[in-house]
C-alpha cells in the first residue's frame, strides 16, 4: 500500500527540492563567474585540499563528492587539462589511480574560496537563525545517516 505524502509532507518535500535547486544553481553561478569552474570542479578541489597529501584514490574521491566514477574522471580530465589536478598510478595496485591536487589547483581553490563561503552565507546561512542552523545539521546528519547505513 502507498504511503502518500500528508499535505505538511508534500509542502516540506516541494520546499526542499525547490531550495536545493537555487542553492546549487546560485553556487554554480557564482563560482563560473567568478573563478571559471562549476561547482562539482571546486568539490573536488576541496576535498584533495583536504586529503593527506592533498591527493586521494578515485574511488574514495568520487564517494567523497557523491559522484560516479565515470563522471569524476571526465570532471578529474578536464582538471587536467587546466593543470589544477594530475593523476597518478598506484605503484602497488596497477587497478588504482589517485588523484592529486596541484600547486596551481591549491592557488586556484584559494582564490576562489572567499567568493564561494559568501556565496553560501548569502544564499543559506544568512537567512537562518542559530537554533535552525543546528536543526538543519540535524535533519541533515539523520537523511545520510540512513543512506550510509
Amino acid at each position: 500500500m502507498t504511503r502518500w505524502l500528508d499535505d505538511d509532507e508534500q509542502h516540506a518535500w516541494r520546499s526542499f527540492l525547490a531550495a536545493s535547486q537555487v542553492i546549487q544553481e546560485e553556487l554554480d553561478r557564482q563560482l563560473q563567474r567568478d573563478s571559471g569552474m562549476p561547482h562539482a570542479y571546486y568539490a573536488v578541489l576541496v576535498r584533495l585540499s583536504e586529503a593527506p597529501e592533498r591527493r586521494m584514490r578515485m574511488s574514495e574521491l568520487a564517494a567523497g563528492v557523491n559522484s560516479s566514477q565515470s563522471r569524476l574522471s571526465h570532471a578529474i580530465a578536464r582538471l587536467e587539462e587546466r593543470g589544477w589536478v594530475r593523476r597518478l598510478p598506484c605503484p602497488a595496485d596497477r587497478r588504482v589511480s589517485w588523484a592529486s591536487l596541484t600547486d596551481a589547483g591549491h592557488d586556484v581553490l584559494a582564490a576562489a574560496a572567499p567568493g564561494h563561503v559568501e556565496a553560501v552565507r548569502r544564499c543559506l546561512f544568512d537567512r537562518l537563525t542559530p537554533e535552525q542552523t543546528g536543526q538543519l545539521a540535524a535533519i541533515c546528519a539523520a537523511v545520510l545517516g540512513e543512506r550510509r547505513s
